[in-house]
């Protein structure tokens, strides 16, 4: 095969090498290639010459990678891979492709969930691994480049977008909106940033005692008990937003406690993400996206 003067040597030889070099052998490369052994054998030569560099040793049986081509292969093999990632993304677009996203329980379940049937028509390719997260720790396990957190957007070593910004007002079930006492009802709480009944009292300029109720480790639970009629529920909005419109819960001030906490769609700031998950992560940016 003639030579070029290109920089980049022709993917034929490269094809050879990387075959070659995974194999140990240059007649398995060429069955692997449905070349014959002198072809292989012709490209390894031309690719040598080109780099002016010995890249095999050759032995009694089979071939050993020179300290050069060891260097060179996991290169070549990085790039081919780049290349039938990008071809797949790009050209075969029925191909089904999944992304798999953490999230909390309780914006998975008022946030995501809702959200199923929009994405199946916006990205129908596209198919969700919803993981749902019950501890801080639970972020830490592998299998996801992507997730969902609370918090006021500052989480070490990964980039955020904000998607929510909360803000918080008392809510309960209709049942209980005609007591003009409600300060006075059970005040159900949840452990963690939203217990922030105190604030909101005081930023509402109430006084007076309020009586303290059933505690609960996510906020999804406490909306069901609210919902029950079991006590007055701080309101984290937008997450009660879909309750409110329905009646299932009912306002009972009209103040709002503004937070600087919401929920953002996070990923390691070394991660590189697929197109799938580039077409989601945009997708839901549009879809749920507030102001910071």
């Amino acid at each position: 095969m003639a030579r070029t003067n290109t920089p980049v040597p022709p993917l034929d030889w490269l094809r050879s090498f990387e075959a070659a070099a995974r194999l140990s052998n240059f007649t398995a490369a060429a069955a692997e290639l449905g070349l014959t052994q002198a072809a292989v054998s012709q490209h390894i030569r031309f690719l040598e010459e080109r780099l002016k560099t010995r890249l095999f040793s050759r032995l009694a049986r089979g071939v050993a990678l020179s300290p050069e081509g060891a260097a060179y292969l996991p290169h070549i093999q990085s790039a081919f891979a780049t290349i039938g990632n990008s071809t797949a993304e790009l050209f075969e677009p029925r191909a089904v492709q999944t992304v798999t996203i953490r999230a909390p329980i309780s914006f998975a379940l008022l946030m995501l969930v809702p959200a199923l049937p929009d994405l199946a028509k916006a990205l129908p390719r596209i198919q969700l691994d919803l993981v749902t997260i019950h501890r801080p720790a639970d972020y830490d396990l592998p299998g996801s480049v992507l997730d969902i957190r609370f918090g006021n957007g500052s989480f070490p070593g990964r980039e955020a977008d904000r998607l929510t910004a909360e803000r918080l007002v008392p809510v309960a079930a209709p049942a209980l909106a005609g007591d003009d006492n409600w300060p006075s009802l059970p005040l159900l709480l949840v452990a963690g940033a939203r217990e922030m009944w105190a604030e909101w009292f005081a930023a509402a300029g109430l006084a007076g005692h309020p009586r303290r109720s059933h505690r609960f480790d996510s906020f999804v639970t406490a909306m069901e008990a609210a919902s029950a009629g079991a006590g007055v529920l701080l309101g984290s909005r937008p997450l009660v937003d879909a309750a409110l419109d329905s009646k299932t819960l009912v306002k009972l001030s009209d103040y709002e406690l503004s937070s600087t906490s919401g929920h953002f769609l996070t990923k390691a700031s070394t991660a590189r993400l697929t197109g799938a998950e580039q077409d989601f992560r945009q997708w839901l940016l549009l879809r749920l996206s507030a102001p910071a």
